[in-house]
């Protein structure tokens, strides 16, 4: 089973720039929608926080119930793990209809407009060594311990800059039921035996959160250029040639953006706006 870095990054952050395979004619595409209209019908893994879980704790349970309330429908989830075979077990075999993170220009799916913006983040403890490193170009960086999830974007970038040597790696592909990267890694940073770790935005942010919002600086790597890309727009994903629905799916979230980023602001979520300046939640 993928961790939680799952469909939003795994389906395109570790394999950025995949385009949508070649489909069918417009014409076509117009009559070939199959989404089920008495349920809003979503696929999701079943323990992936604090993307999604059973128990509907997770963001993008949160945004699918106020998808669903738009449409007047109640929601319905096929669970499947993040693992081989999502997309032909899921959207593929038409059990679910949407899923509600997919990297923008993630195959094979269908992309709706992104609805959130965010980047891979460098957590650290406030006051530490490595406090105030905003590019992993740092000088600093060479003096100190980085935590990485193996076979991520993160990790070319420190094979550029010569800090491979310094990093230790953290498995990409774990059962979520028993291991958690994210934890272990904020773990290994209160305890000394890293000093900064690498995570992605919606993972780092709520990890950084929970283990001590006061005692974490969660910084964006929005400074850090080349390929692959470090900063990426989050989409729902669905089956290609459902024009329609895609096109009901962006009239939602243009409607709702503001609420769906207080949602995920909720969730300590880094969000970007398009220059990558942080959004940050409106004063009360």
């Amino acid at each position: 089973m993928i961790s939680a870095f799952g469909r939003s990054v795994a389906a395109g952050v570790l394999a950025a720039g995949a385009l949508i395979a070649a489909g069918a004619s417009t014409a076509h595409a117009q009559t070939s929608d199959l989404v089920n209209r008495a349920t809003l019908r979503v696929c999701a893994d079943p323990a992936d926080m604090p993307l999604s879980n059973e128990k509907g704790e997770g963001f993008e349970n949160k945004i699918a119930e106020l998808l669903g309330k738009e449409l007047g429908i109640p929601v319905d989830y096929t669970w499947f793990p993040q693992a081989t075979g999502f997309y032909r077990m899921t959207l593929g075999s038409k059990r679910c209809d949407v899923v509600m993170g997919y990297v923008a220009a993630g195959d094979p799916v269908l992309n709706t407009n992104p609805y959130f913006k965010s980047a891979w983040v460098l957590v650290t403890k406030k006051g530490g060594a490595l406090d105030g490193v905003d590019t992993l170009s740092d000088e600093r960086l060479k003096s100190g311990r980085i935590g990485v999830i193996a076979g991520t974007a993160p990790a070319n970038h420190l094979a550029r800059y010569g800090l491979l040597g310094r990093s230790r790696p953290y498995s990409l592909m774990v059962d979520r039921r028993y291991e958690s990267p994210a934890e272990e890694m904020l773990k290994d940073i209160d305890s000394g035996a890293i000093d900064a770790g690498i995570l992605w935005g919606p993972i780092g942010g709520y990890y950084a959160a929970q283990f001590g919002k006061d005692t974490h600086s969660v910084v964006p790597l929005v400074k850090d250029q080349g390929f692959p890309p470090l900063t990426y727009r989050i989409t729902m994903g669905i089956r290609p040639n459902e024009l329609n629905w895609k096109h009901r799916l962006n009239d939602f979230i243009a409607k709702n953006q503001n609420e769906i980023n207080k949602i995920l602001l909720s969730f300590n979520i880094p969000l970007l706006d398009e220059q990558n300046r942080p959004i940050v939640a409106p004063a009360d």
